[in-house]
């Protein structure tokens, strides 16, 4: 599959026809976006994996300088598209498992949906990690592997399924290439070798099968009613995205 197809998809997913699938990926965006805001502005920020760029403007807002990096030329292309709105970004060609950028060199660093499409996901935090300068911050979301939205995604893109998913949504629907999910408890045993601590956490987006195809306005009523109960409960592994604000991990005192 063309990247070009995932590209254009990333563009529509937030004005679905589908209630609930335009909610979940809103959802998303709106938190990184006033996280992104919340923070203090900074000197140079990194989009580890830009995709469609919906967040370059407005870390482009929040800093001097702006880098946007990738493995895939053609989110790169996408991106330097953007230069000419946005005079303050740069993008640059780089694998984050083994980052050729400068250390240290970021006071803000975003990642979204991306560790989930990258099998060494340590070594991309390990990464992340290098480049974030001691006093910077980390903003980080990937989907959680026991969710029943990952589970079903397993089904519906088997061949002949996904036909049939699409003319149920009446748009295109893609497989989304996610090759390592991760539960929450695996994901923060990761950070900490990656010497990253949390500084804030949260989980958003529930989904259920039929409901969200079928039910409409009502459906998605419900689901983000249950969002809301499920959150700060044991079985809150059921939603859809987790999300961490990210710190470096102090170093331990040299002892004389």
């Amino acid at each position: 599959m063309a990247i070009e197809e995932p590209l254009e998809l990333q563009e529509t997913i937030y004005s679905s026809k589908n209630p609930t699938r335009r909610w979940i990926h809103q959802t998303r965006r709106d938190w990184i976006v006033r996280m992104l805001r919340s923070l203090t502005s900074v000197e140079r920020s990194l989009e580890i994996g830009p995709g469609s760029g919906i967040y370059l403007p407005v870390l482009a807002e929040r800093s001097h300088q702006v880098l946007a990096a990738d493995i895939e030329q053609a989110y790169l292309k996408h991106a330097q598209e953007m230069q000419q709105q946005l005079p303050n970004l740069e993008c640059v060609h780089d694998d984050i498992t083994h980052t050729r950028l400068q250390p240290g060199s970021f006071d803000l660093i975003l990642c979204s949906e991306v560790i989930e499409h990258i099998a060494d996901s340590l070594a991309a935090l390990q990464g992340a990690e290098l480049l974030l300068a001691d006093d910077g911050v980390m903003v980080l979301s990937t989907p959680q592997r026991y969710c029943p939205l990952e589970v079903c995604a397993k089904i519906a893109f088997l061949p002949g399924i996904i036909q049939v998913v699409c003319w149920i949504y009446g748009e295109a629907v893609e497989d989304t290439g996610h090759i390592n999910l991760l539960t929450e408890k695996e994901l923060k045993r990761q950070l900490t070798v990656a010497g990253l601590e949390v500084d804030t956490e949260y989980k958003s987006g529930f989904y259920l099968p039929l409901v969200a195809e079928f039910c409409g306005q009502p459906g998605l009523r419900l689901l983000r009613w249950l969002e809301g109960i499920l959150r700060d409960t044991p079985l809150s592994g059921l939603l859809w995205t987790q999300y961490y604000v990210l710190r470096k991990r102090p170093s331990s005192p040299v002892q004389a």
